[in-house]
């Protein structure tokens, strides 16, 4: 039987290792376009892209190979251009004016606090190059970040004008490669929204207490489905993601309301068709839900945690959206009652030393069949530039299943000390509900993976 061609853009290790399953090797004929932000040589592609040319260069290659679909689960440019793509093809896929209004975190502000402004926090939007305080239209402290931004680049709190200064300064290098991150959205931009802030601005936020969770779901032709809620836990002190929960631990009543403010929040932006996820802040105290930002695209590192606990591969629905096909996503009982996204970070500016032996990583692969491990050590100006626009560089990502919570937290426990990374693998884990008072966040969203 004849596989159906796909087109994959900007695929990354998390899509790539759902991809190779056999079951969807015998179903789809996977044609893969674009490049890696992140590596050497392949980013200096950003430094010549056209996107418009690129698009154009994309529809030419899906009509000669036959495309039947186009996915993408990238943030940066991925979901946008796959949009732009599919709807040059008359193929189904997300209207892309959805997709920009979501990502445009000014516009997404905008449609969302039209309809359930208590989840929408005071913000205001300005350029990159403001000049004074009375400029901006909040008054500090409040949490600052770019309009158009990936891994929460740049995203920080902010205490006085001084600080937002130093924070804005680049060197020129710096300032180009921002300037190219943000071109083909702010080109695709023009080319489909009447909008003069463009991703040449920053948005401040007022700060948000609470906890922090994601929501997954799909959109089919307008009918919005939750698929399930994810804790995300932080490093103490921190904007840093320590680790993704699934299940929530929250209870029922909490899940239904943010599940509704979830499905609002979609259909004010407009995000019509294809895979999303939601993040969300939760007040305990003030028992109010804050929409933090809409990602338009499935959360490739959540994959297993699905698949794991609940038998659903998000990336089956994402191709039977793309072709138009009702998805079939029946959750089912599994061997796993709980799954997590473990990351590992640092916030000295050190390299990790030693990393993890050829022998250490066959013990944990052996001890830990089912186990997903990520390795991104760096040295250098790359090691120093993840430092000074987030913070902290992360340097491994683990994804691991248990029966329960106890065997989840033990299997973690067992392969960070295997790999020698207990001295920075943040606090011990703990379920984010019930909650305590030590647990709060001030933050205006996001958060570094």
């Amino acid at each position: 039987m004849a596989r159906t061609p796909v087109l994959v853009l900007f695929a990354q290790e998390w899509d790539r290792l759902a991809l190779e399953d056999p079951r969807l090797a015998r179903r789809f004929e996977f044609h893969y376009a674009g490049f890696d932000l992140f590596r050497f040589p392949e980013n200096a592609r950003l430094l010549t892209l056209n996107v418009r040319r690129y698009i154009d260069r994309l529809v030419a290659k899906c009509r000669r190979l036959g495309i039947s679909a186009v996915v993408s689960a990238h943030e940066q440019f991925g979901a946008l251009i796959a949009a732009v793509v599919a709807q040059r093809l008359g193929l189904p896929g997300p209207d892309p004016r959805g997709i920009l209004t979501a990502q445009h975190k000014y516009l997404a502000r905008q449609a969302i606090g039209r309809v359930l402004p208590d989840a929408v926090p005071p913000y205001a939007a300005f350029p990159f190059t403001v000049q004074h305080a009375e400029e901006i239209g909040l008054t500090f402290p409040f949490f600052v970040k770019p309009v158009k931004a990936t891994f929460s680049v740049l995203a920080r709190r902010v205490d006085s004008f001084a600080e937002l200064r130093r924070h804005l300064r680049f060197r020129p290098f710096e300032q180009h490669i921002i300037k190219r991150l943000v071109r083909p959205f702010n080109d695709l931009l023009h080319d489909h929204l009447d909008c003069e802030v463009n991703a040449h601005y920053l948005i401040a936020e007022g700060l948000i207490e609470g906890m922090q969770l994601n929501v997954d779901g799909y959109a089919e032709r307008g009918r919005i489905r939750i698929l399930g809620i994810v804790d995300e836990i932080m490093y103490p002190g921190t904007m840093a993601f320590n680790r993704f929960e699934y299940p929530t631990s929250l209870p029922g009543p909490v899940r239904e309301r943010i599940a509704r403010v979830a499905e609002q929040s979609l259909a004010a932006v407009g995000f019509d068709h294809g895979l999303f996820n939601i993040e969300l802040c939760y007040d305990p105290v003030r028992d109010r839900i804050t929409v933090v930002e809409i990602n338009p695209r499935l959360a490739s590192q959540f994959l297993t945690l699905y698949e794991w606990v609940d038998g659903i591969r998000l990336y089956e629905i994402a191709l039977d959206l793309a072709l138009g096909v009702p998805p079939r996503c029946e959750p089912a009982p599994q061997a796993h009652g709980h799954a997590a996204s473990f990351i590992f970070r640092r916030f000295d500016g050190k390299p990790v030393h030693p990393e993890p032996s050829r022998a250490q990583l066959r013990h944990v692969a052996e001890r830990h069949p089912e186990a997903r491990l990520m390795l991104y050590f760096k040295h250098g100006s790359d090691l120093a530039r993840e430092m000074k626009w987030l913070g902290s560089h992360r340097y491994a990502v683990l994804n691991l299943p248990g029966r329960d919570l106890a065997d989840l937290y033990a299997s973690y426990r067992d392969i960070r000390d295997l790999l020698g990374f207990h001295a920075h693998s943040g606090p011990e884990p703990a379920p984010l509900w019930p909650w305590q008072p030590g647990l709060a966040l001030q933050h205006g969203g996001g958060g570094a993976p």
